[in-house]
């Protein structure tokens, strides 16, 4: 009888999720393959007919920018080749960070899921197995169909736009504050909260190699020293985790006026949840003093996701007068 599940394709980057004791290391590493997970996961067959790669084993922190246009090459092809969803396995160190990258960039209905594990496979209660398993269900899942990249964990699937890690080692460690979760698993399917909404145009693949993207988060004292002597370092763009709404000390906003007329400079919200204003506070060094001196807010990106976009649109050869609007196309609140 013929086989008439829904092709999934697995791919493993590493991470807890992949990790084992290591004598010599004193802690656990990357060590199991994809086909190890898959073959982990009870009743994993019952849901989808799965294939596997293993394409990296890496802890999360160092992925880099061509591992993850690699990674999402090799899901253009598995989708292209009859796959009806991908899942990526990583660490969740930086999960929410490659999410947003390869969400800028992925242009196929089909979803592209990424998962991972709090705890390491030998662990009691180990998440992994059940994070796959649930992966898996939403990439099959018609209703996950034109919503880009999802975060699925905990039985909770994320928009790759929202969601971010809120605690360092806590099983339910992934959260979406401002735009809230995109589904829960009920029952073995996700139950979306949302309608689906028109995503931004997809960005180009990059032209030229990655630039380096400075990330200065101000803090109380600070005159902006930091993000100067980044850009004397060649760093070709900065973003800044500003104070509330977004806003920096009388000093710093000097600076930020002379480095916006050399390169790109954005500037974020340090906070946990909420955007930086647009035309609230008019003191220097606040958002309507800022925009005024060249600088670009980052409206509802965290700092992290800001610093992402601006390398992609670098990378992508978008010109600099035009990241401006490219950076609203991505930062506005209608985003899904």
């Amino acid at each position: 009888m013929p086989n008439s599940l829904p092709v999934v394709a697995v791919a493993s980057l590493g991470g807890t999720i992949s990790m084992t004791p290591s004598d010599a290391a004193g802690g656990v590493v990357p060590t199991l393959d994809a086909a190890q997970l898959a073959r982990s996961v009870p009743g994993l067959s019952d849901v989808a007919t799965i294939t596997t790669a293993s394409l990296r084993q890496l802890p999360s922190a160092s992925l880099r920018y061509d591992d993850l246009m690699e990674a999402l090459a090799w899901a253009e092809q598995q989708v292209a080749a009859g796959a009806v969803g991908v899942v990526l396995t990583q660490g969740t160190d930086t999960l929410e960070e490659t999410a947003f990258l390869l969400d800028l960039f992925w242009t196929l209905p089909a979803p592209l899921i990424l998962t991972g594990a709090m705890r390491a496979p030998q662990a009691a209660g180990a998440d992994g197995p059940a994070n796959l398993l649930a992966a898996v269900r939403v990439a099959v899942h018609p209703e996950s169909v034109d919503r880009g990249v999802l975060v699925v964990m905990n039985d909770t699937a994320h928009y790759a736009r929202w969601v971010s890690k809120g605690d360092s080692l806590a099983v339910q460690a992934f959260v979406s504050r401002d735009g809230g979760v995109a589904a829960r698993l009920v029952e073995g399917g996700p139950a979306f909260f949302h309608a689906r909404q028109t995503r931004p145009q997809p960005l180009t693949r990059p032209v030229r190699a990655w630039p380096k993207v400075a990330l200065v988060t101000a803090v109380l004292g600070d005159d902006g020293e930091l993000a100067e002597l980044a850009v004397k370092g060649g760093y070709e763009a900065v973003v800044i985790a500003g104070q509330g709404a977004g806003h920096v000390s009388f000093g710093f906003a000097q600076r930020i006026g002379a480095l916006a007329e050399q390169v790109p400079v954005v500037v974020a919200s340090r906070a946990a949840s909420g955007p930086t204003a647009c035309e609230t506070y008019g003191y220097v060094g606040a958002e309507i003093d800022l925009v005024r001196r060249g600088a670009h807010m980052a409206g509802w990106l965290s700092a992290l996701k800001a610093r992402l976009l601006v390398a992609a649109l670098v990378a992508s050869g978008v010109a600099p007068g035009a990241l401006g609007e490219a950076l609203a196309n991505w930062s506005t609140l209608a985003r899904r």
